[in-house]
């Protein structure tokens, strides 16, 4: 399929032809789409919750009172779960979230991404994501020409500084270079951008 490329000021900038099995999917799989952002969001917690357990409350392991005749409920010690400032039963510990996926169906996923966004008419290719200089002024007028309130740019291995800087205080406009493309950021931003150098690193990526 072919696609015409802008540049970064809105202008015509030729063609370029994206492959039909990453940009050109013709039934779009939204149940692997959505496995993969779960894939990823399980990935991204740190599951660092925990609570303190009966060997790790602070207090001493002495007998409290005797185990016969006193009419109270036997006790080895006041770290019980039932005793204050004791332990929590079944709480939350250090663990990983993570679930498996495999790398086949993460490819996949993403070839789906892609072509759900150019299926919507929603994918831009520009011919380069760079700027004269850092200021966020002209660079909004430049979001603005394309007609970008809510989108993801993915530049090239690397982002060019005062585009990045230039883009930092647009609101709900995000820059990742191409290696750091994933299904989360594509879906959550309504128009998906990309540079040609971009087309060319995802082409190369998830191609079979």
């Amino acid at each position: 399929m072919k696609m015409a490329v802008k540049t970064i000021e809105g202008k015509a900038s030729g063609e370029i032809t994206l492959e039909d099995g990453i940009f050109g999917l013709k039934e779009i799989r939204n149940d692997l789409i959505h496995r993969m952002i779960n894939y990823q969001r399980a990935k991204a917690r740190s599951g660092n919750h925990k609570v303190q357990t009966r060997c790790e409350v602070s207090g001493t392991g002495k007998k409290p009172w005797a185990q016969k005749g006193t009419g109270r409920a036997r006790a080895g010690d006041l770290k019980r779960t039932q005793d204050r400032g004791g332990a929590v039963v079944h709480g939350p510990v250090v663990r990983s979230h993570a679930i498996d996926m495999p790398k086949k169906l993460r490819k996949l996923a993403m070839r789906h991404a892609l072509s759900s966004k150019a299926a919507e008419g929603k994918l831009i290719i520009l011919d380069e994501a760079k700027a004269k200089d850092h200021k966020t002024k002209p660079m909004a007028a430049n979001m603005e020409k394309l007609e970008l309130s809510n989108a993801l740019i993915i530049g090239g291995n690397e982002i060019d500084v005062n585009f990045a800087r230039a883009t930092a205080n647009l609101p709900r406009i995000d820059v990742l270079p191409s290696q750091g493309a994933n299904v989360y950021d594509i879906i959550r931003r309504d128009v998906l951008v990309l540079t040609k150098e971009a087309v060319n690193d995802l082409t190369d990526r998830l191609k079979d």
